[in-house]
Formats: C-alpha cells, sequence, structure tokens
C-alpha cells in the first residue's frame, strides 16, 4: 500500500526576536507596554495537544491594532509536560520568551525595536531570529 505524504511549506512574514529574561511574564509584559506605549494584554494560553507525547501549555500576551501585532509568547510550557524539550520552539530553546511583530513600523520596526530591547535592564539578551529558518516554525503560525 503506498503511503502518501503531504509536505507544507510556509512563509512567515513577520519579525521574530528572542529574549533571554529571568523576570516573570507579566513583569515583561508590564515593561514592554511601559516602554513602547502598548497594552499587552494576556490572552487564553496556546495549548498543543502532541497526540501520545503530552502536551504544551504556551504562555500568550497580545497587543492588536488594524496596522500591526505584537505577540510575546513564553518559550517554555506553563505546565509541567513529560516531553524531553518542552517549548514552543525547540531548536531555539536558549530563549525564554518569543516576541513576535506583523507589520511593525516606527518603534516597532525591526532594528528600533532590537535596539529598544537592548536597552531593557529586564532583559539579559535579545536576538532578532528569521523564522523561516526554524525547524519548529509552524508552532508560531496563528
Amino acid at each position: 500500500m503506498k503511503t502518501l505524504t503531504l509536505d507544507v511549506e510556509y512563509d512567515c512574514d513577520f519579525d521574530l526576536f528572542g529574549l533571554v529574561s529571568s523576570s516573570r511574564e507579566h513583569t515583561l509584559a508590564w515593561t514592554l507596554n511601559r516602554l513602547l506605549h502598548l497594552r499587552l494584554v494576556k490572552q487564553q494560553d496556546l495549548i498543543y495537544d502532541l497526540l501520545t507525547r503530552g502536551r504544551l501549555v504556551i504562555s500568550n500576551y497580545l497587543h492588536a491594532t488594524e496596522h500591526y501585532t505584537l505577540r510575546l509568547l513564553r518559550n517554555r510550557s506553563v505546565d509541567p509536560s513529560p516531553l524531553k524539550k518542552p517549548f514552543l520552539a525547540p531548536d531555539i530553546k536558549e530563549y525564554d520568551y518569543l516576541l513576535q511583530v506583523s507589520n511593525g513600523t516606527g518603534v516597532l520596526a525591526a532594528e528600533a525595536l532590537l535596539s529598544c530591547l537592548t536597552a531593557l535592564p529586564e532583559v539579559q539578551l535579545v536576538s532578532q531570529l528569521d523564522p523561516n529558518d526554524l525547524k519548529f516554525k509552524e508552532n508560531l503560525l496563528f
């Protein structure tokens, strides 16, 4: 019997930043709100059921307008998980948080946002990442 495999290639059209921070997620969201004049609001946690292997519960903050969208995601599962790598993006597990910006302009443009995030005392390290190079980029599509 033949087996058919569906190969889907996604194109990610957003900027992605990896943040290393020992701050709690609500503290980091509050700091970003003050710095960038946003209103990141806690959304319902994202739940990824991975059939027999377990599930991931990812904390999710969102600020959306008609022009752009900014999402703060915790990279590690909030709930204890039996998975070896309980991360939203296991190939970049060294980052505690992921910041996803769609259609960012002005202070939310990639270079300007990178310099603002670097200046924050709550953030030890920030890097701009290419989401198209990630192995698990499907986890970042909403």
